[in-house]
């Protein structure tokens, strides 16, 4: 599959697939956990409380690995994402996130503890989407 073809099928499922599973590590130690996701192109958002553990594993190690599809996509194709992580508190992007996301967890996007996860890209691999693997370096 041609990279551009490629590109198009990751966000398909990104627009699709929204709840997905982010794992960070902290000493060594994984930690996976269950989150909203919304994306611009191939970069991924998420809304975090900035006294979360996550928070703090992503300050020690910015990489994270995300996957997100497969109960959400007509042939359980997924995406696995491996990353950079940047710890976001700009309000224009918290505002933006707030009018596409759910509304649980925060009553207000003025909650002071209120922080963006931005996920940049690195590898992004294709499973299960009725072909071998794909994977494009970015």
């Amino acid at each position: 599959m041609e990279q551009s073809r490629v590109i198009e099928r990751i966000e398909e499922i990104l627009d699709e697939s929204k709840i997905g599973v982010l794992s960070t590590a902290k000493d060594n130690v994984p930690n996976s956990r269950y989150m909203w996701f919304y994306n611009d192109g191939l970069t991924l958002y998420a809304k975090t409380n900035d006294q979360s553990p996550k928070y703090d594993e992503l300050e020690q190690n910015p990489k994270a690995h995300i996957l997100l599809g497969f109960n959400d996509t007509n042939n359980n194709a997924f995406v696995e994402i491996s990353g950079s992580v940047e710890r976001i508190d700009d309000q224009d992007t918290i505002d933006w996130l707030w009018e596409k996301q759910d509304k649980t967890f925060f009553d207000s996007k003025e909650n002071p503890h209120l922080k963006v996860l931005k996920v940049t890209p690195d590898e992004i691999k294709i499973m299960n989407d009725d072909e071998e693997p794909v994977e494009i370096t970015l």
